[in-house]
């Protein structure tokens, strides 16, 4: 493996794990704010005790999300400190925002939230659990936004050969962000209503077997569980029509990427989607591949309508080679591609399946919520042993959907880390190979090393997180809400129960 190839798997590897205590963070914080909000509200026990017990998944999780989410920064400085320099004049100002407004009210207002229990009024306690939960998904917004500079340049001009920020409200405006932004919280909400589900079947099947738990518990986990089916079943909703308006600009901004979703080889008017395709899918002359396919559907996830032409990747690469060179530069910082040919393939098998397998995994979590909405329906409790471990494996899915959503968005611009654009309301003469965006002074050895230490320290953290969150779960309520000791005994602080 050579310095591009041990970059890119260290990013990868990181990021991926990093994202997987995102969605989940910003999915809860916003439901423990509704759920917070129903106990103000009512004033009902239940809904204080769904406050406490999730809120507690929740921080465990959100801890773990600030540990894995710091590594992301250095890398730009230390494995592409060359793609920080050319992007370094846009990328700062929503970085900032993200640091410097989003994180600071979310960590702030959250530290607030933890230990103001007993210390705060329920209304200004409220206030701080929405003022975190919304400053999650304001932080998400400023990340989004600048990822959706590097598919879609917006908002520069190009002063010696760098992008430099015009219009930091083009950046923010930028209509690949407008389409992902929906796209990615409704992901964040299937995650959380799919763990929800996961979580509070467990439970419910537990206490069937025991005859000493209070029946108002076996209620309360019926209604998280019940709220986690309607969250992921409006998400999944949500999920369908977002990824419809991102494909449609997929199409207009990375006509490439388009066509290696579906590993579509030649020009096709009207385009079939391909179900399944069964053969070399690397292959981008499509030789021996045989595809299950729905006449018009591609045309239509395109551009709207049954008829519209889809180009294909063989028709693609001269148009490519035409704006962008045939050869990367005989740059001696570029190693062993310099000089060599530009392979504008993305890679087909992992976009291909990718693209499948988001919208599979996210298919099958929705017919399980649909299914808990039924089987749960008249305060009914499911019975069987096999429904409570189905719903718990059924949390992977939507998670599995998420990450195979963005490995397709990332791997699909390959070979540009910031891709060019056709596309008019885009610049087209920004852009830049992921060859180039290397650091220079770092060795395949040195980056070696640290894509195995940051391996083996995130899967410690994997069985930390685990440990705690299945503590938790295990102890239910009781954990988070100990029942009150009789009059006279010694009782430890409420929010410090809490807390941790």
């Amino acid at each position: 493996m050579d310095l591009l190839d041990i970059a890119r798997w260290q990013f990868g590897i990181t990021t991926v794990y990093h994202f997987l205590m995102v969605p989940l963070t910003i999915g809860l914080a916003v439901l423990v704010a509704g759920m917070q909000t129903a106990w103000y509200r009512t004033g009902k026990q239940r809904y204080l005790k769904m406050t406490k017990f999730w809120g507690k998944l929740m921080l465990i999780n959100f801890a773990m999300g600030v540990v894995t989410g710091i590594v992301q920064e250095f890398q730009f400085g230390m494995a592409w400190s060359a793609y920080s320099r050319f992007v370094g004049d846009v990328f700062g100002a929503p970085l900032a925002m993200e640091g410097l407004l989003a994180f600071f009210v979310e960590s702030t207002f959250l530290g607030l939230w933890i230990f103001g229990w007993d210390k705060l009024s329920k209304g200004v306690h409220l206030a701080c659990a929405w003022a975190f939960s919304l400053a999650t998904v304001l932080s998400a917004y400023f990340i989004l936004a600048a990822n959706s500079w590097m598919q879609h340049p917006v908002g520069v001009e190009l002063v010696d050969g760098r992008p430099r920020l015009t219009s930091i409200w083009a950046v923010l405006g930028n209509n690949t962000v407008l389409a992902a932004f929906p796209h990615t919280i409704f992901g964040c909400f299937a995650v959380a209503g799919s763990f929800l589900i996961g979580i509070a079947a467990w439970q419910i099947a537990r206490h069937h077997r025991k005859s000493d738990v209070d029946d108002e518990d076996r209620k309360t986990w019926h209604g998280s569980m019940r709220l986690g089916a309607w969250v992921a079943v409006v998400a999944f909703a949500g999920l369908a029509i977002s990824g419809d308006v991102q494909g449609k600009l997929m199409f207009q901004q990375q006509p490439m990427k388009m066509a290696s979703a579906e590993a579509l080889c030649h020009t096709e008017a009207p385009a079939s989607f391909s179900i399944f395709a069964v053969g070399d899918v690397a292959r981008p002359d499509c030789e021996n591949i045989k595809s299950i396919t729905v006449p018009y559907i591609l045309s239509y996830l395109a551009n709207g309508d049954f008829t519209s032409e889809v180009r294909g990747v063989q028709d693609l690469i001269p148009e490519y080679q035409a704006k962008y060179g045939t050869h990367y530069p005989d740059d001696p910082r570029l190693g062993s591609l310099a000089g060599q040919p530009i392979d504008y393939t993305p890679n087909l098998p992992v976009t291909y399946w990718g693209f499948r397998f988001m919208i599979g995994f996210g298919g099958l979590a929705a017919l399980g919520a649909v299914a808990v909405l039924w089987l749960t329906r008249k305060q009914r409790f499911p019975k069987g042993r096999w429904w409570a471990p189905l719903a718990v494996l059924a949390i992977g899915l939507p998670f599995a959907g998420n990450i195979a959503g963005w490995v397709f968005t990332e791997m699909g611009r390959q070979p540009f880390v910031v891709a060019p654009n056709p596309d008019p309301s885009g610049i087209d003469g920004v852009w830049m190979f992921t060859a180039q965006a290397v650091s220079a002074g770092v060795t395949p050895g040195e980056l070696l090393t640290s894509v195995i230490a940051l391996t083996a320290l995130y899967g410690g953290l994997a069985i930390v997180e685990i440990f705690l969150i299945a503590r938790y779960v295990r102890g239910g309520f009781d954990a988070v809400m100990p029942p009150k000791p009789a009059e006279g005994e010694e009782s430890d602080d409420e929010a410090l129960s809490f807390a941790y």
